[in-house]
Parts: structure tokens; C-alpha cells; sequence
């Protein structure tokens, strides 16, 4: 197994927070030392090589120009010439080896960062994602490479220095005069471009953010086609994918038409300084002291010599675009900006990784109460959300938050899980504070069940499994509680059957029961379910609650349906934000208005009738 070493890369400092081009490409180059340095020297070199090829043409010329020829001098001399230009194959076929092994490593280094970013940082994964999962692609993507383009062209760059050095000294052993003709349009050339590339910023932030906006737009199309064809919305859908692709394809053509046009002045410099030599040289070519070889070693230097300004201004283009690239990436770590993108890290290039540490339960560290204290908490800002709320979960015990539309109980239930920023309160698991429940209150502690199921386009055993060590009865045991047992019995490829985007393939309920089976086998203390059975029928509701009530661990769940609200041993009512009520069943229907108004509407009464009391 072959893994970079965190040694061998730079740190970089986390008060150093200013998104810049420059540092995040040398953050990049010194990631992976051994294949960066390597490969860019050979690199280097084949842009440099050109200058042999050119100093042999004007041999090969000044021997053919002799009276008489040297022909046979000569014919050896392209025979060298031929046995550079198969080393230049060998070398250049050498540095693609090393160069792309750099490049997967360095890309998949910091796409692993930004992951774990997302994943494994305290506080709400919401804080650090951006509005749209086509933007999370775009940056994931586009702006990770922006910056890999700029530490690949230093490289270009490098080669064409060497190449300008040596270049400019041989022709200038040749002819002073006739080499600065050359070099003057190129420094000219090098302003011109820092000129135009101050605009490539602007360009290419604007282009980013168009690309993503279709990105997302496609991803939101392709997940509610249903919805868009019973809603006749097909044309509008159209219309506004028109409308994003015309804005994506002004941004483009913008930034594109900047690049094209900083690295074409550059190049243009090529046939003004080889006019310029042509019309200079006659004279000298008369006098004798200028001959026909200087002449194709002008002419080859001067057209290899113009590669100079252009990466040098390609370089500057790929500045602006990593200092925009840059900024965009370090939104998945706000708390320490860019040298979180580019913090240490292993990748492993030949290997897969060692296999996740699977969690276990530490001695004396089982559920025996889980409290929330004084928890305040809003799913956005100007939401309402839930203020001063308590609310105790003991061991095996079967809680209910219930609550009309909008008082906030999938909001008190994320803010437990820590899906969403806790503004005041505390949360302790058997009285020790919880800091950051997102990443302590996880399997085997506390298994979570969305009110919408998160489904992935993979087959039903690793949507239920989910990188979780579970064996043949574990996942056959948490199928049966979920009662959806006999739903894949029923399916032709049963646990093998492909769910589809989302889970597209199977039915609301079948969809709902497969994100249960997920969470009850990794056999948590306390499950948490967030209106679990909204898309059941009553048999098979009253089968999963039933079995859920009757598990040995804990259970918290969010519902207002009577079959729940029966065997709860404790109901926690909200009412705007607020706890209304805390109680047995018996007694919050006595005592407690909020329930009872929903009491009401769940069996369809009207107001000021009877109720049945509730069974036992």
C-alpha cells in the first residue's frame, strides 16, 4: 500500500485566511513532492528541448550552404536530429507517467478534504454545503482542477524560461542587434497580458456560478420529472433551461474570449519578430556575416521563444481563476478558511484504504437517559423554529413529540442529532454534555430516520446495509422489524433489486420501511424517527409501530397518528415553538388543549364532541 505521506506536504497557516492564486498553487505543488518535482522537471526539460533540434537545423544548413557541401556532415547531423526528436518521445511519454499520477493524488487529496469537511466537522452539515447539490458538484469538480491547472502550468512555465534563457544567449553570439529585435515585442507582449488577466476574475467567477445554477437546475429536473408532467410544467421547464444555459453561455463565451485573447497577443509576437528578423537579416545575409543556418536558428528560436509570454499568460489566467476557485472551496471550511482545503492528509494510490474502524460501544456507555435542556433552535433564519424546549428520553423507553403542522418537532429532533445549530440549550447523553451531537449522538448510540428517506441508486442491500459490518441475520432481523420483510420477498432480485435515483423504483412506503431497516440494524440505543409511516397503510402501520414500540432500546418519534400517540409512555406536545405538554396519553387529553384540538381532528370529530379514551 502506497500512501503520501502528511510529512512531506507544507502547512499551511490557519490565521493566513485571504483566498489567493498563488498560495493555493504552491499548497498544491509541495502536496506530493516525489511525483510533483519529477515529473515537472521532465516537464520542463521537453518544453526546453526544442533548442537542440534548432542549433542542429543550422548545422545541417551551414554544411549544405559550404562550397561545396558537406552532405555527408550533414546527413549525419539529421540523423542526430532524428534520434532527439525519439528521445523527446521517450522523455515526454516518461513525464505524462509521473505527471497523472500527481494529479488524481493532489485532486483526490483535496476532494477528500472538502468530504470531510462536510462529514466530520462539528456543526450542521447545512452550514457548510452550498444551496444547490449541482453547485457542491461544480466546486467539487471545476474549482478543485482550476487550482491543479495553475501548480501544471508553473511547469510549462518553468520549461519556457530555461527554453528563453539559453535560447536568447546563443542569439545573442550570433547577432546582439537582430535578438533584441526579438525579445522587445515579447516584454511588451508580458504587460499586455497582466493588463488583460485583471479581468479574468470577474470572467470566470461569473461563469462558475452560471455553471452551477444549470448543474443544479438539471440534477432538480431529472428528480421530479413526475411532478413536472402531472403539473403541465414541461414548457416553463424548458423556458427557464434556456434561459440558464443562455446566462451560462455569455459567461463562457466571456471568460473564454478573455483566456483566448491573453494567450493570441502573446502568440502574435511569433510572426512580428520573425517578420522583424526576416527584413533585418537581408543585409547581414549579403555581407556574409549572417548566414543561411543563423537564419532557420532565428527563425525556429523566435517561434519557440513566444511560448514565454504565452503560459506566462495563460499563468496569469489560471491565477485569477485559482484565487476565485479558491475562495469558493473554502466555504466547506469556514472556520479556517483556505489552508483547510489543503490541511494534511493520506491518499492512497495503490491500494484501497484500510477498512473503516467500525464503532462499538464502550463499557457503561448504553442509553440509560438522554436530556435536552432549555433547547432553542431555528431551521433557518426568520423561521420559527423551537424556544426553551425540554425533553428527557429514558432507556427503553417509547417517546412521542406530536404537534400541529409547523410547531417544530422535526426541528427539536434535528437540533438533538445536530442537523441543525443549536442557538442556547444543552444536550447530555447519561449527564455527560454532549459538544456536538452530530458527531457523538451516531450508530451504535442513536440511529436516525428522516421524515423524507434518503435513498442512493444502488442495490436494497446497500441502501439497508450502508457500509455497516452487518451479517445475513442482522439484515434479514431489521427488514422484519421494518415490515418490509415481505415486500422484498415479493421483488424478483429481492435484497439485489436496483432502487433508482432516490429510491424511485420502490413505493413511498417501501421507501419509508427500507430507511427503517437501515437504521434498525445498526441496533442503536435510542431510534429516532421523524414521521415514519406518513406513506402506510394501516395494517402494515400498526405491524411497524407495534414492533418498534416492543424493541429493547429507546425510541423518539415525531408523529401526530393516533396508532403512535396509544403506546407512547411519554408524549411531549409542542404548540409554536413551545412545550405545550408533557404526559401519558389519559392525561394530556384531560389536560392539555393542543392535543386534544388534534385529537379531535385525527378522528374527524367535531368541536365539543366526546372522545373515546385511548387504549392500553
Amino acid at each position: 500500500m502506497t500512501a503520501v505521506d502528511a510529512s512531506t506536504r507544507p502547512q499551511a497557516s490557519a490565521t493566513d485566511a485571504r483566498p489567493s492564486g498563488w498560495r493555493a498553487g504552491a499548497s498544491v505543488a509541495g502536496y506530493y513532492k516525489p511525483r510533483y518535482f519529477p515529473g515537472g522537471a521532465l516537464w520542463s526539460i521537453n518544453h526546453a528541448l526544442p533548442l537542440i533540434p534548432g542549433y542542429i537545423l543550422k548545422l545541417v544548413f551551414d554544411r549544405f550552404g559550404r562550397t561545396p557541401p558537406a552532405t555527408s556532415s550533414a546527413l549525419a547531423l539529421l540523423a542526430v536530429l532524428a534520434a532527439v526528436e525519439v528521445g523527446r518521445g521517450v522523455e515526454l511519454w516518461t513525464a505524462n507517467i509521473l505527471w497523472v499520477r500527481w494529479w488524481h493524488a493532489v485532486a483526490a487529496w483535496m476532494r477528500a478534504n472538502l468530504l470531510g469537511a462536510v462529514l466530520l466537522r462539528p456543526g450542521p452539515p447545512s452550514s457548510r454545503l452550498p444551496a444547490s447539490p449541482g453547485e457542491a458538484i461544480g466546486r467539487f469538480r471545476d474549482d478543485v482542477e482550476d487550482v491543479l491547472w495553475l501548480a501544471d502550468i508553473w511547469v510549462d512555465v518553468a520549461g519556457a524560461v530555461v527554453l528563453g534563457t539559453i535560447g536568447v544567449a546563443v542569439m545573442l553570439t550570433i547577432s546582439p542587434v537582430l535578438t533584441l529585435v526579438v525579445v522587445l515585442p515579447l516584454i511588451t507582449v508580458v504587460f499586455l497580458t497582466r493588463w488583460l488577466s485583471q479581468r479574468l476574475r470577474r470572467y470566470h467567477a461569473a461563469m462558475r456560478q452560471s455553471g452551477a445554477a444549470v448543474t443544479s437546475f438539471i440534477a432538480d429536473v431529472f428528480s421530479s420529472v413526475q411532478t413536472l408532467k402531472t403539473s403541465g410544467a414541461e414548457t416553463r421547464v424548458l423556458e427557464r433551461f434556456h434561459h440558464l444555459n443562455a446566462d451560462r453561455g455569455a459567461a463562457a463565451v466571456r471568460a473564454e474570449l478573455a483566456t483566448t485573447l491573453l494567450q493570441n497577443v502573446s502568440a502574435a509576437t511569433a510572426d512580428i519578430s520573425i517578420g522583424l528578423v526576416l527584413l533585418l537579416a537581408a543585409s547581414s545575409m549579403r555581407s556574409g556575416s549572417f548566414t543561411v543556418g543563423d537564419l532557420a536558428l532565428f527563425t525556429s528560436y523566435t517561434a519557440t521563444l513566444t511560448s514565454l509570454p504565452r503560459w506566462t499568460g495563460r499563468m496569469l489566467a489560471r491565477v485569477r481563476a485559482a484565487s476565485v476557485s479558491t475562495e469558493r472551496l473554502a466555504r466547506f471550511v469556514p472556520e479556517d478558511g483556505p489552508p483547510g482545503v489543503f490541511a494534511p492528509g493520506p491518499v492512497y494510490l495503490d491500494a484501497p484504504p484500510p477498512p473503516a474502524p467500525v464503532p462499538r460501544r464502550q463499557p457503561g456507555d448504553g442509553l440509560v437517559i438522554l436530556q435536552g435542556r432549555g433547547l432553542t433552535a431555528s431551521p433557518a433564519p426568520g423561521r420559527r423554529g423551537i424556544v426553551d424546549v425540554d425533553l428527557d428520553v429514558g432507556a427503553g423507553e417509547f417517546v412521542v413529540v406530536t404537534g400541529a403542522v409547523g410547531a417544530g418537532k422535526s426541528t427539536l429532533v434535528r437540533a438533538l442529532l445536530g442537523l441543525t445549530g443549536l442557538e442556547t440549550g444543552t444536550i447530555r447523553w447519561n449527564g455527560e454534555t454532549v459538544s456536538d451531537p452530530g458527531l457523538e449522538l451516531v450508530p451504535p448510540r442513536l440511529a436516525y430516520v428522516a421524515q423524507v428517506p434518503r435513498l442512493f441508486s444502488a442495490e436494497l442491500l446497500e441502501n439497508v446495509a450502508l457500509g455497516w459490518p452487518a451479517s445475513a441475520d442482522d439484515i434479514a432481523t431489521a427488514l422484519r422489524l421494518a415490515a418490509v420483510d415481505d415486500d422484498v420477498a415479493a421483488m424478483p432480485d429481492g435484497l439485489a433489486t436496483m432502487v433508482g435515483p432516490r429510491g424511485m423504483r420502490l413505493s413511498g412506503g417501501q421507501a419509508q420501511r427500507t430507511a427503517a431497516a437501515r437504521a434498525l440494524v445498526r441496533a442503536p440505543d435510542l431510534l429516532v424517527v421523524d414521521d415514519l409511516a406518513s406513506a402506510l397503510d394501516p395494517q402494515t402501520e400498526s405491524r411497524l409501530w407495534r414492533a418498534l414500540a416492543e424493541l429493547p432500546s429507546a425510541c423518539l418519534a415525531v408523529s401526530h397518528r393516533r396508532a403512535v400517540l396509544e403506546r407512547a409512555d411519554r408524549i411531549v406536545v409542542l404548540e409554536e415553538g413551545r412545550v405545550a405538554g408533557v404526559g401519558a396519553l389519559a392525561q394530556l387529553l384531560e389536560e392539555c388543549p393542543a392535543l386534544q384540538r388534534m385529537w379531535r381532528d385525527e378522528a374527524g370529530m367535531g368541536r365539543g364532541a366526546s372522545w373515546p379514551s385511548p387504549r392500553h
